[in-house]
């Protein structure tokens, strides 16, 4: 696997990556991280599900799709704690994630488009593909910490509220997205760990694996000697002078 070519691997993790902030961004809107379910033993009336999300809460009867109670403020009044943890933690996991697949990019496109032979001018000041690479795989491996601690804390939390009151509430399918949007992340930063240290050249720096060394910075070419200087100093005719008597 060479690292100056744009592979499987890259393009993979980029679409992972891609794949799984849309299901962040899918978690983060819908209402649906927790269901608290009413009955009722009056036969004309009908069962109430409430659904509640990280910015607005939903109050539906059995049977409807229309919200009988909408709530559009409730992100300024979350009185429960995990929800109000993943307000700012999932936001926050989609901006490091959003962060890496730019980074991923910049690589991607570097490896396709710059010559694989750098000037030695601009040697320090180049962008390192498979650096970029290493720097957003961490990043990945980041926002994917950031998303599934909290995401798996509210299935313990809906237990806690289940003991505390009633087992009226129950986790929703926004749970398992951010659950399966984190594992893409995580997938998508082994992808490019075995990419990186599948080319990563031993001899080099850990963070530029490409251009350790430029091309022309150790292509000297040889000076021509001149004949004289080739020859020891045995060979050197050295002068006698002598004095007459």
């Amino acid at each position: 696997m060479g690292c100056r070519d744009v592979h499987a691997a890259t393009v993979l993790a980029f679409l992972s990556g891609t794949a799984s902030v849309a299901g962040l961004l899918a978690a983060v809107l819908l209402p649906n991280w927790r269901q608290m379910r009413l009955y009722t033993f009056n036969k004309n009336e009908r069962n109430v599900t409430i659904y509640t999300g990280l910015w607005i809460k939903c109050a539906r009867f059995d049977g409807s799709r229309d919200c009988v109670i909408y709530d559009p403020q409730w992100y300024t009044a979350v009185d429960q704690l995990d929800l109000r943890v993943l307000q700012f933690a999932l936001p926050l996991s989609m901006l490091t994630a959003v962060s890496a697949l730019f980074l991923c990019l910049i690589g991607m496109c570097n490896t396709a488009f710059v010559s694989t032979v750098p000037n030695i001018k601009l040697a320090k000041c180049l962008v390192n593909s498979a650096g970029c690479h290493l720097v957003a795989g961490l990043l990945f491996l980041l926002a994917c910490a950031i998303c599934l601690t909290p995401s798996i804390w509210v299935i313990f939390y809906n237990n806690y509220l289940n003991r505390k009151y009633e087992p009226v509430f129950s986790f929703d399918i926004s749970v398992f997205i951010a659950i399966a949007s984190a594992g893409g992340l995580f997938f998508t930063s082994v992808l490019l760990f075995l990419w990186y240290c599948a080319c990563k050249s031993l001899p080099s720096p850990f963070w530029q694996p490409l251009y350790s060394h430029a091309p022309s910075m150790h292509s000297y070419a040889s000076q021509p000697y001149s004949a004289r200087s080739r020859l020891s100093a045995i060979e050197i005719d050295i002068p006698v002078v002598t004095h007459a008597s």
